[in-house]
């Protein structure tokens, strides 16, 4: 089954998996509405033939715009939603302020809530419909120097496993994507992150600091990341030579079109090796075992 013109709100679609769901989707007929946050990011997916609405998370003005904006846009009913927009904020817990994980929590979790909850009546009033998240690994096992966003996804996990309880009756179906390692810009902007919020030349841990920034420098300098259409993302994934566990936005893709569109979608989504393996070790290791695989892949 394919959208048949049914209506989807997509959000974080200025590059990776956003990007390329938007287009996906949109491929399979249905009605894309994508969102991003930067004006330019805007006019470039509409000039690429996209329905756009800006939006900014951490904004509950931007939020409530976004979600009136959909809403007429509409006429009050909608199909699914997909929470994909977020980033990534990396430093060691002792290393967070307050106003940095306050940050984290009003991009990664609070924003998405609101949005949520404006649009519940919306897909109800449609007889039914999808909310997807787009979690992660990290919301399933914590890993050092990620605290504040293995907190926001731990978060989103919670929330979305308890909605799909409440809204089970309303014919709602509520999906959580686990990723794992993506091509996309994600590791840039969060290194982009690091630096600007975490007083580094002062923390404990500055050596290992300074040591991830070495090595993420190499790889993403070695390595751009443009936005990537479906066929180019399939098409890099199956010629890449690159780390076996690593997927393209592609795999994301194939996820939301089974979420959206399968009469029976799955609670959740394990979309690569890292994430099977990290939500199977977390069933049956104990927590010192799973701990030392944690600190192994941190």
């Amino acid at each position: 089954m394919s959208g048949d013109g049914r209506t989807i709100l997509i959000t974080g679609c200025s590059s990776g998996i956003g990007y390329t769901c938007a287009h996906g989707m949109a491929e399979r007929g249905w009605r894309v509405i994508a969102s991003a946050r930067k004006k330019d990011d805007i006019a470039r997916l509409k000039a690429e033939g996209l329905d756009t609405v800006q939006l900014d998370y951490a904004d509950p003005r931007s939020v409530a715009r976004c979600a009136d904006e959909v809403l007429k846009r509409t006429g009050g009913k909608l199909d699914a939603l997909f929470n994909n927009g977020a980033y990534g904020q990396p430093g060691a817990v002792e290393d967070l302020t307050p106003d940095t994980l306050r940050a984290q929590f009003e991009a990664n979790v609070f924003g998405w809530h609101d949005l949520t909850c404006r649009l519940i009546p919306a897909i109800r009033a449609n007889g039914g419909g999808r909310i997807v998240q787009c979690s992660s690994v990290l919301g399933l096992v914590a890993m050092k120097w990620r605290g504040a966003y293995n907190a926001s996804k731990f978060a989103i996990e919670a929330l979305s496993d308890t909605m799909r309880l409440e809204l089970k009756d309303a014919g709602i179906h509520v999906c959580q994507i686990e990723p794992g390692p993506i091509r996309s810009r994600f590791r840039k902007h969060a290194i982009a992150m690091l630096r600007a919020n975490v007083d580094m030349d002062n923390s404990p841990h500055r050596d290992e600091y300074n040591r991830q920034l070495t090595v993420e420098d190499r790889k993403l300098n070695a390595d751009p990341r443009p936005p990537e259409m479906p066929a180019d993302a399939r098409a890099r994934t199956a010629k890449e030579k690159g780390p076996p566990y690593r997927l393209g936005p592609d795999a994301v893709l194939d996820k939301l079109i089974h979420a959206t569109e399968s009469a029976r979608p799955k609670p959740h989504y394990y979309v690569t090796l890292p994430t099977v393996v990290m939500a199977t070790a977390r069933r049956v290791l104990p927590y010192r075992m799973l701990d030392k695989l944690a600190n192994k892949f941190s």
